[in-house]
């Protein structure tokens, strides 16, 4: 299994850590073993298709939106970007914003940004550790203070930022917003639940969400565990405790890389994983 340097980035609300990472200029190096200080790019062929990612929120997000793979392709000459959110920690009162509460249109939503009342027309969920969110493309959405979660996206680094709560940068002048970008990127469907329900199995592997870019598990042991892998690659986040997989220690907020290996931990005590490959 590989394992990686973290890639530590400050944000004007808290802190990411990129812990797998092929967006170009930031791709993650091997941590340890012969092959420690090569790249992702020295062993996957072409750009890596999933970010990885550990955030972080002491402060709330900006209100966000991510263009879909045509989208982004026309105006960026990348991919999309379609995400997934498990909450591993929230302190009291802790929330975030997922989807549409009630039905609006391009005009209508131009009006809410320029009248700061955007947010009144957002699903607002209490959230614990556990919960689950899938974000496709299109999907509003602003992870609130008090979050520590793990993010699995397409490889993707645009974000069109709809609301900012008139917040300035680490830089100290008011950060770039993107109403009219987001305008064309938005989803205006409604939907009843944006919440990913599940019921999690001691020493089971529980498929949460799984959609054309990623298939993700949730994985809770107190024994040893195997398991053929049938896909190119597995991903393998620590969200709590620690385990050994093929020799290599993997603790909470790490993330190792399976290649043409079959999954086999022995966890120290109590560990919860999540898995995901395309």
């Amino acid at each position: 299994m590989y394992k990686f340097n973290p890639i530590l980035k400050t944000m004007v609300w808290g802190t990411e850590s990129w812990v797998l990472s092929g967006v170009p200029g930031n791709e993650s190096t091997i941590a340890e073993g012969p092959e420690a200080g090569k790249k992702i790019t020295d062993i996957w062929p072409g750009q890596f298709p999933l970010l990885i990612k550990f955030i972080d929120a002491h402060k709330d997000l900006s209100i966000q939106v991510h263009p879909n793979d045509e989208l982004a392709a026309a105006r960026h000459n990348c991919k999309g970007k379609t995400e997934m959110w498990y909450v591993i920690g929230a302190s009291e009162g802790a929330h975030l914003l997922s989807g549409l509460k009630e039905k609006i249109d391009p005009e209508k939503y131009v009006e809410l940004v320029e009248s700061d009342q955007i947010v009144s027309v957002l699903a607002n969920y209490d959230v614990k550790p556990g919960d689950v969110f899938f974000l496709p493309a299109g999907r509003i959405h602003a992870i609130g203070g008090g979050c520590y979660i793990a993010e699995i996206q397409q490889t993707s680094d645009i974000t069109y930022r709809i609301y900012d709560y008139g917040r300035m940068g680490l830089d100290g002048k008011p950060r770039q917003l993107h109403t009219q970008e987001a305008k064309d990127a938005i989803d205006y469907t409604v939907y009843e639940d944006y919440r990913t329900h599940y019921v999690a199995k001691p020493n089971t592997n529980v498929e949460v969400v799984k959609c054309p870019f990623f298939t993700t598990s949730v994985l809770e042991l107190d024994q040893p565990f195997k398991e053929k892998v049938e896909s190119e690659f597995l991903i393998v986040m620590c969200l709590e405790g620690s385990c050994r997989i093929g020799g290599t220690t993997l603790e909470a907020g790490q993330a190792g890389l399976l290649m043409h290996e079959d999954l086999e931990v022995e966890p120290c005590g109590k560990v919860k994983l999540m898995t995901t490959h395309c």
